[in-house]
């Protein structure tokens, strides 16, 4: 039996990858070097993404597909595992030869950690919580959410008076059921404090949004809106005036 070279693997799946992208209809750029932390960059919409290939192993028993999320190289002191970061890259594409078929990670999903399983039925002891269905993920379908991510602001201000849309700066807003919510909370928590606005509903009606913690206001901007707060209650002698030092009695430390 022919066992294929780690190398041999890893540039079967950037292959594989390289060629999904290209069925999807994208332009897809190769570092001149091999420095670089990641394989392939993906033109999607107005945006390059930095995208690691990585090759999934298929555990057909668990009904999931492994993805390892190190790399390693040797150095004089050893060989030096590390993991990836969103400094790195943006995305993390995945190619599993025993079901033939490609993904696409986003960076949130998959950043500082070892390894990540992407499950392709429902476990037997009926978990819910903590799951990465492989299907969400499939190639396509992630580069669907991406383009339409990038160009819903502009499809809308088409569409409708400027007016009537969020201004240029406005957060993203993504839209997402309740029980997608809850499995994947870290994962929207994340995007949420990179600066997206995340909705979620339950059975079509919204039920909580989630967005990055306000900066907090300056102390001018505070003085004043306490100043402009009190002042009716000044005028309707709710507030009792300030007293010269000079005049405060005994009863007044």
């Amino acid at each position: 039996m022919f066992v294929q070279s780690t190398s041999r693997v890893g540039a079967i799946a950037e292959l594989e990858i390289a060629t999904a992208a290209v069925r999807a209809g994208l332009t897809v750029l190769r570092p001149v070097a091999e420095q670089a932390r990641y394989d392939l960059a993906l033109e999607i919409g107005p945006r390059l993404f930095r995208v690691q290939c990585k090759s999934g192993a298929l555990d057909q028993r668990a009904g999931v597909i492994k993805v390892g999320l190190q790399s390693t190289w040797y150095s004089p002191q050893g060989y030096v595992r590390t993991t990836y970061s969103t400094r790195e890259i943006d995305l993390v594409g995945v190619y599993c030869a025993a079901v033939d078929r490609s993904y696409l990670l986003p960076a949130a999903l998959v950043t500082d950690r070892r390894a990540i399983w992407l499950r392709l039925r429902p476990p037997r002891n009926h978990q819910r919580a903590a799951i990465n269905s492989a299907s969400r993920y499939e190639f396509a379908g992630a580069v669907a959410q991406l383009e339409e991510r990038d160009t819903g602001s502009v499809e809308a201000t088409g569409s409708s008076p400027v007016s009537s849309t969020s201004p240029p700066d406005a957060p993203q807003s993504t839209i997402v059921g309740a029980h997608e919510f809850r499995n994947h909370f870290g994962y929207y928590m994340e995007r949420a404090a990179a600066g997206e606005d995340v909705a979620v509903n339950r059975r079509g009606r919204p039920l909580v949004r989630l967005s990055a913690a306000a900066p907090a206001l300056p102390a001018a901007s505070l003085t004043s809106a306490m100043a402009s707060t009190n002042e009716p209650r000044r005028e309707a002698g709710l507030v009792r005036p300030e007293m010269p030092l000079g005049a405060r009695g005994a009863d007044h430390p």
